[in-house]
């Protein structure tokens, strides 16, 4: 199975958009896949601000708390952050019990997250 397009990433000012193309993210290929193609995009384009559009995702893996992680890492490390938006309650619930909230900015959409990350950017 070819798991190489897992996420689109796109750009918006020095703000970079990554959104799952998937509604169940918990394969480990596709999500070792994405976090590949992150780790280019970051290396190359250099963003300030990660969004991590959850759009459409249902459900996702453990190990997509993990790579939210190693984003955060990544783009902290060159003064950046990760933010998160479009979360489903179920979602939302998963990252209040793993306390992932404390740690992660949220808005409701797309659209908000970008203006308020090249805000602060």
């Amino acid at each position: 199975m070819d798991t190489k397009a897992s996420m689109d990433i796109v750009a918006a000012g020095n703000v970079a958009i990554a959104s799952f193309k998937s509604t169940c993210v918990s394969n480990v290929d596709e999500i070792r896949n994405a976090s590949t193609q992150i780790r280019e995009y970051v290396e190359k384009n250099r963003p300030k601000e990660m969004v991590f559009d959850f759009s459409g995702v249902g459900f996702f893996s453990s190990q997509v708390l993990g790579l939210l992680l190693e984003v955060r890492a990544w783009l902290r490390e060159r003064g950046g952050q990760v933010v998160v938006c479009a979360l489903s309650s179920q979602l939302q619930r998963v990252f209040r019990i793993t306390n992932l909230d404390r740690i992660f900015t949220f808005f409701p959409d797309r659209e908000t997250a970008i203006r308020e990350s090249a805000a602060c950017s």
